[in-house]
């Protein structure tokens, strides 16, 4: 069998979310079972990867040649190497809980080393059940006699990896190559909705894209979920793509589905807010059922799988996080339900009395065309007559308030800013882009509803539902970089795609043969102009975060802090902001028991302390001053220093896309104190 770019560029940039997938279909109930180790994810998980990926990718179809070539591909690898090299070479080293990323972090570490949830809080090393200790901290809950991550394992899982290859280095860097594989998995999905040849251009924007680059500088799960949505977009492509065969029921199509049914539903266990963008699938699924399509029940069959883990993960290993997440996730439950149970309804009916025998309206195209401008202006509008407010949460209207003065801004601290959202888009991709992607939007909605291109229903009903409702309530604290998290893993790659789509469907119609070579010239510079002018302001904001590296220092502390303690150590941490902070990082870092304790009565703080010599071990005091531990010990007791970064941190701005870094200080001092 020949190898031709077009078989090598459809196999290679489905391959991400196939290993992905693969490895949470084990890793994920070896975690619940508590058994997640290297030998066993070597042995079952490393198996499976390599079946799936030496299967799966055979199953799919080639793309069309066109008479291309191999530079798609080439360009295609280049840029996917080149993004993977600058993000390693500005990877972060967030592993002090103030945010997300180090949440995720101490997250990995733990599972990587134990294996097991929840966390133990090792009351008996410490001092049993005094009344005077707190084992929570900063997306730690403490529930019970245990601790429970704030979020999901998927991400954790996948960083495993890296973290068993290279300890904390490790793992690290594994952030920036999942981010590679997620601009990968978005030139495959170009390249068969618009072309080979239009691939290259559309990978290179969305790495070149501020937020795409800063998220895979850290352990976030936005690059891990937008690999396997954007691989299972591509994965149904192909599935539809194939003719069915009557002679065999499982057929390369219908296998092709039920593993794109597995992949959506796999990043459930990586992102809740997946649940909101999946409820397309299942209306296509109802329509696939209706059409007779032998894709349906492989399709639904494999959701079902993924979204059986998922609810594993949800209800299972991350209940108060949903808890935490309540007043937001009660209604998408019930909306998933009623639109489930909808699509159940319409189906059954429709299937016995068939569709009306009438064709659809005349004026549904042109209705569905101007729907999208409708919204796509009225997003655009919003700042012009609407403030949004009321975010409802009293530290972030603090931190928002904080920024407010920063940029001497009115403090508004209720003010979520979520008018302005489609402005960020603009920020990290360029005016035109948005321009032309509604345009895009509109043709794309205008000819599927004629009709026309019906490979390309569920992908683009899937990124404009998504699109719509993440910048009607994107649900963020409305700093930046921050707040462009929610824009990584569909709303960017959404707008780029359509703006892509525009110019592949431009480009013919201005070099047409019967135009004068003269004219045909112009439009070939035109479309050329177009994309650069696509290009350019998307590569200026990202200028924004290419002079920093965000905590770094803080590898090289973390292990200096963990030497410092005595290998029986019970650490004591007497500062409210090192306890929220650093607790998880002590506990899962450097395997010593931790709580805190309440400073202002130095007599408990002493009574614990003995309580842990009681137990045959050292109790060691923790805050970030050191005069914080002198007046808990004595005169004559040492104070050291072992924990010290001065480092960038990732800034936060309110009205202009973020330029240059923040400044980061993190300090621990500890004691050990002398029997009271």
């Amino acid at each position: 069998m020949s190898v031709t770019p077009g078989r090598v560029l459809a196999r290679v940039t489905v391959l991400p979310a196939i290993a992905a997938a693969a490895w949470l279909l084990v890793a994920f109930p070896l975690l619940v079972v508590g058994h997640l180790s290297p030998v066993t994810g070597l042995v079952l998980g490393g198996a499976v990867v390599l079946a799936a990926v030496a299967v799966v990718p055979r199953w799919v179809p080639d793309l069309d040649e066109d008479g291309v070539g191999w530079w798609p591909v080439v360009a295609v690898g280049l840029i996917t190497v080149a993004f993977a090299a600058v993000q390693v070479a500005y990877h972060a080293e967030a592993l002090v809980i103030r945010r997300d990323p180090a949440s995720y972090a101490q997250f990995t570490v733990w599972i990587a080393e134990r294996g097991s949830l929840p966390i133990p809080q090792q009351r008996e090393l410490i001092a049993g059940d005094h009344p005077a200790l707190g084992f929570g901290s900063l997306a730690y809950y403490e529930v019970g006699d245990v601790i429970w991550p704030q979020f999901l394992s998927g991400a954790p899982l996948v960083y495993s990896v890296g973290y068993w290859v290279g300890d904390l280095p490790g793992m690290l860097v594994a952030a920036p190559l999942v981010g590679a594989l997620g601009v990968l998995s978005f030139a495959g999905l170009v390249a068969r909705l618009v072309g080979s040849r239009w691939a290259p251009l559309a990978a290179l924007l969305l790495a070149t894209c501020l937020p795409q680059q800063w998220v895979s500088r850290s352990t976030y799960s936005e690059p891990l979920a937008q690999v396997l949505l954007l691989g299972a977009l591509a994965l149904t492509y192909d599935a539809l793509s194939r003719a069915a065969s009557p002679r065999e029921r499982w057929d390369r199509g219908r296998l092709l589905a039920g593993a794109a049914g597995v992949v959506f539903g796999l990043a459930l266990v990586v992102r809740v807010d997946v649940l909101r963008d999946l409820l397309p699938l299942v209306a296509f699924a109802g329509l696939l059922l209706l059409a007779r399509c032998g894709r349906a029940v492989p399709l639904l069959a494999g959701l079902a799988v993924g979204v059986g883990y998922g609810a594993v993960a949800w209800f299972g290993l991350s209940r108060p996080y949903l808890d935490h997440l309540s007043d937001s996730l009660v209604p998408l439950l019930w909306l998933s339900a009623g639109v489930v149970l909808l699509t159940a309804v319409a189906t059954v009916v429709l299937w016995r009395r068939g569709f009306p025998g009438t064709g659809p309206p005349r004026w549904l195209p042109a209705a569905g065309a101007g729907l999208v401008v409708t919204v796509a202006a009225g997003l655009a509008a919003r700042p012009l007559f609407l403030t949004q407010q009321g975010h409802g949460d009293e530290a972030t209207g603090r931190y928002v308030e904080q920024v407010q003065s920063a940029e001497g801004l009115p403090i508004a601290p209720e003010r979520t800013y979520e008018e302005m959202s489609l402005l960020w888009v603009a920020w990290y991709v360029g005016p035109v882009v948005v321009v032309v992607a509604a345009l895009a939007a509109a043709i794309v909605a205008h000819r599927l509803l004629r009709g026309w291109d019906p490979r390309w229903v569920l992908p683009a009903t899937l990124l404009m539902w998504s699109v719509a409702l993440t910048l009607a309530r994107p649900a963020i604290t409305p700093d930046h970089p921050w707040a462009s998290r929610r824009l990584v893993v569909l709303v960017l790659p959404a707008f780029i795609l359509f703006a892509v789509w525009f110019l592949a469907w431009l480009a013919p119609r201005l070099r047409r043969r019967a135009y004068p070579p003269v004219v045909r010239a112009a439009g070939a510079a035109a479309v050329a102009t177009l994309a650069a002018t696509m290009l350019v302001p998307t590569a200026v904001t990202a200028s924004g975060i290419m002079s920093y590296r965000s905590d770094i220092g803080t590898v090289g502390a973390t292990r200096e802090l963990c030497a410092a303690l005595p290998d029986d150590a019970s650490v004591l941490i007497v500062d409210p902001a090192v306890a929220s902070n650093y607790m998880q990082l002590i506990r899962g870092v450097c395997q010593v028991p931790t709580a805190a304790v309440d400073p202002s009565d130095r007599l408990t703080v002493e009574h614990v302390a003995d309580e842990v010599r009681d137990r045959g071990r050292t109790p060691v005091l923790a805050a970030a001053v050191p005069r914080d531990l002198s007046r808990l010990v004595s005169i004559e007791t040492p104070v050291a220093h072992p924990f010290r970064v001065r480092a960038d941190q990732d800034p936060s701005t309110l009205m202009e896309p973020p330029r240059g870094a923040w400044p980061f200080a993190g300090d621990v001092w500890i004691a050990v104190p002398r029997r009271s």
